[in-house]
C-alpha cells in the first residue's frame, strides 16, 4: 500500500508540474491582466464602493436571491480562507522560496478583476428557481452566455472533481496535521479526527445554502480577525524586521543571483498556484456562491466579489508569510520534517510559544471546516446541473465520507492532486470572461453612469 502511494504521489506530482507550466501560469495571470486593462483598472477604482456595498447601503430585501451581499462574501471567503492562508503559504515558501509570496500578491491584485467579471457574470446568467432558490456559475455562464452547453457540463465535472480536493480532502488533511504539531498525542487518531470532521461537516451542508450561509458568516468573520490579531502581534513585536522580510520576498522573485538557479522559476511556479488555491480568482468557484446574492445588480455582486482576494491573499497570506519569514523559517533554516500547516505553527510558536501554535491549529481548524462546508455548495450546484436534482444527496453522502479519507492520506498526494483538478477546472471559466470581457464592460460602463 506505501509503495502504491508512493508511486501515486510521483505521478501525480509530475502531471501537477506540467499542468502549472508556463501556459497556464501565462493563461490564469495574462487573464487578470487583460481584464485590469479592458474594466480600467476595476479593482481600484470600484474598491470604495464594493466596502459600501458589503455594509449593506444598497441592500433590497425585494431583491431576486437567497442572502445578503456580506453572506455571500463570507460564503465565498469561508471556502477561500482555509488552509491556503495557512498551509498554502508554508508550502509555497518551501517549494518555490520567499519569491513565491510576490507572485501570490501578483496573481491577487490580477485575480480581482477576474473575479469581479466571473461573478457579475454568474448573477447576469443566474438560474432563478420557482421557490426561490438560486443556481448560478460559469455553468450557466458558458451555456446560456455563449450557447457552450458541452463547455459547461465540462466546467461542471471539473469542478465536481475538484471539491473532492481543494475543498475537501486537502482541509481535512491540513486540519489533522496541524493539531499533530500542537497535540502530538492526536497525531495517530487522523481517522477518528476525520470521522469527527465529517459529523461536524454533515450537520451543516444538509441544510444548503442558507444554512451555509449563516455558519459562514459567524465563523470566518471571527476566525479572520482572531487570527489577523495573533500575526499583528508577531509583527508589531519585530517590526523592524519587516522592511528586510519585504525585501528578501522582492528579490527572491525578480534577482536569479539571490534566488539562484531555477529558483525564480520555481517562485513563479508554486507562488501563482498557491495563489491560485488561496484566493480561487480564475477558477470559478467564488461565483457559484455570489450568484446567489440578493441583489437585482449583478455589478454589485462582482464589486463585492473582487474584495476576497484582497481579503485572503494580500492581507492574510502576506501576514503568514511575514512571519515565516521574520522568524527565518525557511530555507536551511526550516526544520526538514516540518511542511504545510506545521511550519506556519512552528513559525508562530517562535515568537508566542505554545500560543502561537494553538492560534494557528484553531485557526486552521475553523478556517478549513468553513472551507469544506462552502465547497460541499459547489460540488452540489455542479451535481444538480449535471445529474439533476436527485444527484444533491448523494454527492453530500459521498463528500463527507471522503473527510475521513482525506484526513489519512499523505499531504502532498492530496496537494497534487488538489493542483490538477484547479487547473482543468480553471480553463473553461477563464474562456468564458474572455470571450464575454465585452458584455462585462457594458455593464460596468451603465452601472458606474448611475447617480448613487
Amino acid at each position: 500500500m506505501d509503495n502504491l502511494i508512493t508511486s501515486l504521489t510521483e505521478i501525480t506530482g509530475t502531471i501537477a508540474g506540467y499542468a502549472w507550466g508556463i501556459p497556464s501560469i501565462v493563461l490564469l495571470v495574462g487573464t487578470g491582466l487583460y481584464l485590469s486593462i479592458r474594466l480600467r483598472g476595476i479593482q481600484f477604482r470600484g474598491f470604495r464602493h464594493a466596502t459600501n456595498l458589503v455594509q449593506g447601503k444598497y441592500d433590497k430585501v425585494d431583491d431576486p436571491g437567497e442572502v445578503t451581499h456580506f453572506q455571500a462574501l463570507s460564503t465565498a471567503l469561508s471556502a477561500t480562507i482555509g488552509t491556503g492562508n495557512i498551509a498554502g503559504v508554508a508550502t509555497a515558501i518551501t517549494l518555490g522560496g520567499p519569491g513565491a509570496v510576490f507572485w501570490m500578491w501578483i496573481t491577487a491584485l490580477v485575480g480581482m478583476a477576474t473575479k469581479y467579471a466571473s461573478c457579475t457574470l454568474a448573477v447576469k446568467y443566474r438560474y432563478l428557481h420557482p421557490n426561490g432558490e438560486v443556481s448560478g456559475g460559469p455553468m450557466y455562464t458558458l451555456r446560456d452566455g455563449l450557447g457552450m452547453p458541452k463547455l459547461g457540463a465540462a466546467f461542471a465535472v471539473f469542478t465536481l472533481i475538484a471539491s473532492f480536493g481543494i475543498g475537501n480532502m486537502v482541509q481535512a488533511n491540513s486540519v489533522v496535521d496541524g493539531i499533530g504539531f500542537i497535540l502530538p498525542e492526536l497525531a495517530g487518531y487522523k481517522t477518528t479526527l476525520g470521522v469527527i470532521m465529517g459529523i461536524a461537516v454533515g450537520l451543516v451542508i444538509i441544510g444548503g445554502i442558507k444554512r451555509i450561509a449563516r455558519v459562514a458568516s459567524t465563523i470566518v468573520p471571527f476566525m479572520a480577525v482572531a487570527y489577523i490579531l495573533a500575526s499583528l502581534t508577531i509583527l508589531v513585536m519585530n517590526f523592524t524586521a519587516i522592511p528586510e522580510a519585504l525585501w528578501t520576498i522582492i528579490n527572491h522573485a525578480l534577482n536569479p543571483w539571490a534566488a539562484g538557479g531555477g529558483a525564480v522559476g520555481a517562485a513563479i511556479q508554486y507562488g501563482v498556484a498557491r495563489g491560485v488555491f488561496s484566493n480561487e480568482s480564475g477558477l470559478g468557484s467564488a461565483p457559484m456562491a455570489h450568484a446567489a446574492a440578493r441583489t437585482s445588480e449583478p455589478v454589485r455582486e462582482g464589486l463585492v466579489a473582487m474584495l476576497g482576494p484582497f481579503i485572503d491573499t494580500l492581507i492574510i497570506c502576506t501576514m503568514t508569510a511575514l512571519v515565516i519569514v521574520i522568524v527565518g523559517a525557511w530555507g536551511d533554516a526550516r526544520p526538514e520534517e516540518l511542511t504545510g500547516a506545521a511550519l506556519s505553527a512552528y513559525a508562530f510558536s517562535q515568537v508566542l510559544g505554545d500560543f502561537g501554535g494553538w492560534v494557528v491549529g484553531f485557526g486552521l481548524m475553523f478556517f478549513a471546516y468553513s472551507t469544506i462546508i462552502a465547497w460541499s455548495y459547489y460540488g452540489d450546484r455542479s451535481a444538480e446541473f449535471l445529474f439533476g436534482e436527485k444527484a444533491v444527496l448523494p454527492y453530500r453522502i459521498i463528500y463527507i465520507v471522503l473527510v475521513v479519507v482525506g484526513a489519512s492520506v499523505p499531504l502532498q498526494l492530496v496537494w497534487n492532486f488538489a493542483d490538477i483538478a484547479n487547473i482543468f477546472m480553471a480553463a473553461p471559466n477563464l474562456i468564458s470572461l474572455i470571450l464575454l470581457a465585452g458584455v462585462v464592460k457594458k455593464l460596468s460602463d451603465d452601472y458606474f453612469e448611475k447617480d448613487f
